[in-house]
């Protein structure tokens, strides 16, 4: 009686608890030796104390890499490449419509920018449509290549400070690294005209709807640009260090949150410059350029912040987060990818 009185409890204990195979295992519990999201596949799977972990690594690391001067160069070379990049983008835009009317488009873009910095941007932009014939000509050609040169450089700053946020040495040839950046200014530079061709067309659309319409399409104008922002991002992150490629829901979340810190910074810092800066005084007919150079320095840094964040978040966990089959440690070809952080308090 004992026996069978045994049995009828273990069948009863498997009616209660039954076996299910696909039952998903519940998050291992943070270890000394093993930070929070250890395990996981995805940067959602990493719990929000895992998170904490990230953003202050992703804080002492951008101090380490000196975040702040590397974003000082880029917004320097930047800042030399922004109006090389906008006799292109003009140029190539004006082969598929009047140059006037696509630097009217790029004008009513630059709205991101502070006041101050904007009279700047459409006077080089009236340059621009002054002296452009719209015409496929071997002139237009050399102009457009030479100022896709100039702007590359720009380009390949930026993609070296990335390098350094994600902790790796620098391995390409010269050769290799001018055609990668003069690729990521043609890209850019295409996806800015797709990107003014959606703008531009949503709240035409919707302008016919009336005041709603119009109020739906300056929302939607603003979306579409911060999407583009966050795909434009997620792709740099991707392709600029010098390492096997992440896959890109480990470079989403950095994309997302440089692209809502460049958002918030940019309307605090306008807000500044128009209500409680003094440049105007203090700089002179330099004032532009100054608030311009200031907006880029703010706008480079949130982009190292960045992948600060997703390479500190690729270092959580001990899954590959490089595209591919899954490598064990060591043979991924990503500094971040081959390491894990140590103990709950890394």
């Amino acid at each position: 009686m004992l026996s069978a009185g045994l049995v009828a409890r273990s069948v009863v204990r498997g009616v209660r608890h039954p076996q299910d195979p696909d039952h998903r295992p519940r998050r291992e519990p943070a270890t000394p030796d093993t930070p929070p999201g250890s395990r996981a596949a995805t940067p959602t799977d990493i719990p929000p104390a895992g998170w904490w972990q990230i953003i202050r690594r992703a804080f002492a690391e951008s101090s380490k890499d000196n975040v702040s001067m590397l974003a000082g160069g880029v917004a320097f070379f930047g800042f030399l490449a922004i109006f090389p990049a906008l006799i292109a983008l003009v140029s190539l835009y004006g082969l598929v419509a009047d140059p006037a009317q696509a630097a009217q488009t790029l004008e009513s873009v630059t709205s991101a920018l502070p006041a101050s910095a904007r009279p700047l941007v459409a006077e080089q932009l009236q340059a621009v449509v002054t002296s452009s014939s719209g015409g496929l000509t071997t002139g237009f050609i050399i102009s457009a290549l030479a100022a896709l040169f100039s702007a590359s450089s720009g380009t390949q700053n930026l993609m070296a400070a990335v390098n350094i946020a994600y902790d790796e040495t620098e391995t390409r040839s010269a050769v290799k690294l001018r055609l990668l950046a003069l690729a990521l200014t043609l890209g850019a530079v295409v996806f800015v005209i797709v990107s003014i061709a959606l703008v531009a067309v949503a709240p035409f659309v919707l302008d016919h709807l009336g005041t709603v319409g119009r109020v739906i399409g300056q929302v939607v104008r603003w979306v579409l640009l911060v999407l583009l922002v966050v795909v434009g991002l997620a792709v740099l992150y991707r392709v600029a260090p010098d390492r096997d490629s992440p896959r890109f829901r480990w470079v989403t979340l950095g994309s997302v949150a440089a692209t809502v810190l460049w958002v918030v910074g940019s309307v605090v810092f306008s807000l500044y410059v128009d209500n409680f800066g003094s440049y105007n005084k203090t700089y002179g007919a330099l004032a532009g350029v100054i608030v311009l150079m200031l907006w880029m320095y703010l706008s480079s840094y949130v982009v190292l912040l960045g992948a600060e964040i997703n390479a500190e978040s690729e270092l959580q966990t001990v899954q590959d987060t490089t595209k591919g089959p899954p490598r064990p440690m060591g043979s991924r070809g990503a500094a971040k990818a081959d390491d894990v952080v140590a103990g709950r308090n890394g």
